[in-house]
């Protein structure tokens, strides 16, 4: 009896510490279970109250300041989220998921050469994780790197047969295209004057992530009388400082179209959240100088579009254009624009989609984008569809009602057609 009863404290023991273990596992898999299901319903905010409150009973602990840089991640948060991403892998440097995170938020930020390093590191602790081989497939897809991404995504699948993310990457991968060539036809209804009629051809070719080239070919029949110009451009594209695009058009005006122009264009977006109604902000601003045979005109643009939910994006416009005449002194008039794009259809197991947009503008002119010099005010109703019928390949058509003064009216549409290879 005495052997049984000196045995008992220690078996006591041991079973409350085991009661004790299983016990602050349950807790933190119950935590981390509502964590995960706030995420799911996009509740970002109860996602990190739960966190917080976890974190006032387990102060310091590294797995909650994971899963609150995972949510600020997922969120949308990213300055956030990169503090807690580098003091986690400063406290657990040898836990590959630490870096993995780090990877995909610099990816997210456009920040490709620091992902690179970073999900490399992860590589480095496990090389054979299906997970970390498709964030870096992820990383040279966007950095335009179609081969190599294609072989990390091929790895993965040989590594895990099952991985959606590989088989997801290796799709997206066969479906992007360098290259977009678009020709279009333009029609202008006057009451005043005869009809305008354009014709035109681009294409856009992105060869790496950082680098994009424009061309287009656009032939003009006004009044009996015939031009054509030639506009490029040159896009450069950083992921921390945004886009800088700069270019012009030289051509054969013959009396009713610019000579030549120039232009440059900067723009910037901002990632705000994925979870709110306001999803990123995106800024651009531009100067466009047109020299005509008898005028000459400067147009400053600022347009700002906001993101909202369900691919829906809303663009405010204002433009101020400084007008040259021969014989006459330089005045500024200014215009508004607006627009509202929207998704209409998708339609499941295929690319098909269909797109509209609406719009509007107003203001004092002193000259029209292409050849109509002279000054009046207007406003300016119209719409457009876009159908993407492929995943290379759309048609998309316009058309809008401007109502001018002296009673006068334009009328115009237009019908393009993609394709991407």
């Amino acid at each position: 009896m005495g052997v049984r009863r000196g045995l008992a404290a220690p078996v006591l023991l041991c079973c409350f510490l085991a009661g004790t273990s299983r016990g602050a596992q349950e807790s933190a898999s119950s935590w981390v279970a509502e964590v995960r299901h706030l995420a799911e319903l996009q509740d970002w905010k109860g996602a990190l109250q739960v966190i917080d409150r976890e974190a006032n009973t387990r102060a310091g602990d590294v797995e909650v300041r994971e899963w609150r840089a995972r949510v600020l991640t997922w969120s949308g948060n990213l300055t956030q989220a990169e503090q807690e991403w580098n003091a986690v892998v400063k406290i657990a440097p040898q836990d590959p998921d630490n870096w993995m995170g780090l990877a995909t938020l610099y990816r997210r930020e456009g920040r490709l050469e620091e992902a690179e390093r970073a999900i490399r590191r992860a590589l480095e602790l496990d090389p054979r994780r299906a997970d970390l081989l498709s964030e870096r497939g992820r990383i040279l897809r966007a950095e335009g790197d179609m081969r190599e991404a294609r072989y990390e995504f091929r790895r993965a699948l040989q590594l895990d047969s099952g991985s959606v993310e590989a088989r997801a990457g290796l799709v997206s991968v066969a479906g992007l295209a360098k290259n977009e060539l678009r020709i279009g036809q333009d029609e202008d209804l006057f009451n005043f004057t005869g009809d305008n009629h354009d014709e035109w051809i681009s294409l856009v070719t992105r060869w790496t992530p950082h680098w994009t080239t424009s061309e287009a070919g656009s032939f003009y029949q006004r009044a009996g009388a015939g031009a054509g110009k030639f506009v490029a451009s040159v896009t450069r594209s950083e992921g921390r400082w945004g886009a800088l695009t700069v270019g012009g058009a030289v051509g054969d005006d013959n009396g009713v179209i610019p000579r030549s122009e120039a232009f440059f264009d900067y723009d910037r977006g901002w990632r705000i959240s994925e979870g709110r109604f306001l999803r990123a902000v995106e800024f651009s601003y531009g100067q466009h100088w047109y020299w005509y045979s008898s005028a000459r005109i400067l147009t400053l643009t600022g347009t700002t579009v906001v993101y909202l939910p369900n691919e829906w994006t809303w663009t405010l416009g204002l433009i101020g254009a400084r007008s040259a005449f021969t014989g006459t002194t330089a005045d500024w008039k200014p215009s508004v624009t607006s627009r509202m794009n929207f998704p209409l259809a998708r339609w499941s197991r295929s690319s098909r989609a269909l797109a509209g947009n609406v719009f509007f503008a107003a203001g004092s002119e002193d000259f029209a984008n292409i050849d109509q010099i002279g000054s009046f005010a207007s406003q300016t109703y119209g719409g457009g569809l876009r159908l993407q019928f492929t995943a290379r390949q759309d048609v998309g058509a316009y058309g809008f009602y401007q109502k001018r003064t002296q009673d006068r009216t334009q009328t115009s549409f237009g019908v393009s057609y993609g394709f991407r290879f």
